[in-house]
């Protein structure tokens, strides 16, 4: 909320499932209350240690009203990713409100392909959720 001065960030990790090169990544938006500039990092990471490691490759979309209920693309230059290997994106913004799509799994069992992640201003370190994921694609090309 504009009232509101803590800033708040999401994420999400994801084991990659092939070797590729990464075109983009898309994330579904519930709703657009402020349209603004959204910034998706892109980043190794650990999931032993919920590590967040260097940013691989950054990009940016200005997100409109009229993106209610559509999904968001964020085009990257050709970055390898390897099968096997855990990466992680950030969403950051200064200015945007962005309803980010989830999911919730089913019968209490865990998602096992990553974790969503929510951090804000005061937290930065944030937490992980294995029950929740952002609603997101990730396009490889073999």
């Amino acid at each position: 909320m504009k009232t509101d001065p803590t800033d708040h960030f999401a994420g999400q990790t994801f084991q990659c499932t092939t070797d590729g090169l990464l075109s983009n990544i898309q994330i579904f938006a519930d709703a657009v209350q402020t349209p603004g500039e959204v910034k998706l990092n892109l980043h190794g990471f650990d999931p032993k240690t919920k590590k967040w490691g260097d940013v691989l490759g950054s990009s940016k979309v200005n997100i409109q009203r009229s993106d209610d209920a559509r999904w968001i693309r964020f085009d990257f230059p050709a970055i390898s990713l390897i099968s096997g290997n855990s990466y992680g994106f950030r969403l950051e913004t200064s200015d945007a409100m962005v309803a980010i799509g989830e999911a919730a799994s089913f019968a209490k069992q865990p998602f096992v392909f990553g974790q969503e992640w929510k951090a804000d201003s005061k937290d930065r370190t944030g937490h992980f959720y294995s029950y929740f994921s952002l609603a997101f694609k990730v396009e490889l090309c073999a």
